[in-house]
Parts: structure tokens; C-alpha cells; sequence
């Protein structure tokens, strides 16, 4: 069992940046592919990041060059470092943790980009 608490989510006008943390607890995280999923509201949750355990990284076309994934094995967190944000941007973004064809989830936080 996995338990994840995202934080790091806001409000922040067009342009700007943030970053999200996804904290992890439970089992060894190192093992784990981690990843960030978002939906927007009346919409289905979609890919946005993924890293591997050995630092392999992969985008949704629509945030390459914009967003960046990372991990911090030592403190058992990924980070999504977003730049350049956009209204279209905005959702509740979710962590997500796979391994051996289980997912977890986090609670999601909230992301807004006013115009």
C-alpha cells in the first residue's frame, strides 16, 4: 500500500509558475513508476507526466518544454515544476503512483491560471 499527499497547488495568473509535491509513504518508493495526472471539470483525467525509477521522463505533448517531472528518492517525493502556465492549464492535478499493474492515487490539489 502506497499513500500520496500532493501539495503545492493555487491560484496564479497566465505566465506564471508553480510546483506540485507528491509525497510518498508506505513501501519503497524508489520502485515505483510516479506520475501526474490532471482533470478539468466535466472533463476525464488526463496524462501529464510520468519519470521511472531510474529517471526516464515522458510529457503530454500539450505541457513539453513547459512542465518538468522530478523525484527526490531521499525524501520520497516527486515535484512537478510548471512554467509558462495557461488557462487551459487548469485542473485538480492528481499523483499517481503504478507498480506491478496496481495505481494509487492522491487526494489531488487544485490549479487555476487566470487569464
Amino acid at each position: 500500500q502506497v499513500q500520496l499527499v500532493e501539495s503545492g497547488g493555487g491560484l496564479v495568473q497566465a505566465g506564471g509558475s508553480l510546483r506540485l509535491s507528491c509525497a510518498a509513504s508506505g513501501r519503497p518508493f524508489s520502485s515505483y513508476l510516479m506520475g501526474w495526472f490532471r482533470q478539468a471539470p466535466g472533463r476525464e483525467r488526463d496524462f501529464v507526466a510520468r519519470i521511472t525509477w531510474n529517471g526516464g521522463t515522458y510529457y503530454a505533448d500539450s505541457v513539453k518544454g513547459r512542465f518538468t517531472i522530478s523525484r527526490d528518492s531521499a525524501k520520497n517525493t516527486v515535484y512537478l515544476q510548471m512554467n509558462s502556465l495557461k488557462p487551459e492549464d487548469t485542473a485538480v492535478y492528481y499523483c499517481n503512483a503504478a507498480l506491478a499493474g496496481t495505481d494509487y492515487w492522491g487526494q489531488g490539489t487544485q490549479v487555476t491560471v487566470s487569464s
